[in-house]
């Protein structure tokens, strides 16, 4: 299936807009690093990197939640970011929920995403209390009737992260009462083109089931080929800022060694 020539054109004018209001807000976001600069002695180079950091930031915040939407619109009923779950969880719910994450943690048992979902749902939900932490996912979408609840992380988190993402996600299952799908998705593998293993050995996770990374991400929204389609449109887009954005780090540099 892959991206249509509407999904393309929005995802370009997405990031198009999100770097021209980079390069206009930059100037007053940047701040004074006197002993980077000194350290390095290359006042270009350190402007280079806090623009590339500031622009890393600015994708890790919600640029790949607004294209997961994007991607995902044309082929699901519905779809969200930042979608409020609601819903309450019993005490003997969160009592089901912390055992399993302790005997992951353990060792005590393998990741068994099936038989979690079971564990979770047979627990009473009678007098379930609201809570608002853990209410949040990142992107939520209905496609063919089933709903399906995503919350997009760095590519590198610890392992305390991997636990509450971990918990998070069954917390929604109880939330919901019904077997709804729940993944941790990671925009891309870091490791490329070796696999994703940071962690893995922790078996908090079971992939393809609750844990999607890069590819396997990507084209799951939007089938085959979506990620190399996707990465084409961030490499037109790179190429047609690549002379603003070298100007923008020069502007910045000559800046600070003016300060």
């Amino acid at each position: 299936m892959a991206l249509s020539k509407t999904q393309k054109q929005k995802i370009r004018e997405l990031l198009e807009k999100k770097i021209e209001d980079k390069l206009k807000r930059y100037a007053r976001e940047s701040s004074s690093m006197p002993f980077l600069v000194r350290l390095i002695q290359d006042s270009e180079k350190v402007a280079a990197y806090s623009f590339i950091h500031s622009i890393a930031t600015t994708l890790g915040m919600s640029i790949y939640e607004d294209v997961s939407k994007i991607i995902a619109e044309e082929s699901a009923e519905e779809c969200f970011t930042k979608y409020d779950i609601g819903g309450v969880i019993s005490r003997e719910q969160k009592s089901v929920i912390d055992e399993i994450i302790r005997k992951l943690r353990n060792g005590e048992k393998e990741v068994n995403h099936d038989e979690e979902v079971k564990l979770v749902l047979s627990a009473p939900a009678k007098d379930g209390k609201a809570q608002k932490e853990g209410r949040i996912a990142d992107f939520y979408m209905l496609r063919d009737g089933i709903e399906h609840y995503f919350e997009i992380k760095t590519v590198k988190p610890n392992i305390d992260v991997f636990t509450k993402s971990k918990a998070k996600l069954l917390e929604w299952i109880a939330r919901k009462r019904k077997p709804v799908r729940v993944f941790l998705a990671f925009p891309y593998n870091p490791y490329h083109p070796q696999p994703y293993e940071r962690f893995t050995e922790q078996g908090m996770l079971e992939r393809g089931k609750e844990f999607l990374i890069g590819k396997e991400y990507w084209d799951f929204l939007g089938g085959d080929n979506t990620f190399e389609e996707l990465l084409d449109l961030f490499d037109l887009v790179g190429k047609e800022f690549k002379e603003k954005i070298q100007q923008k780090i020069k502007q910045v540099a000559k800046e600070k060694m003016e300060d």
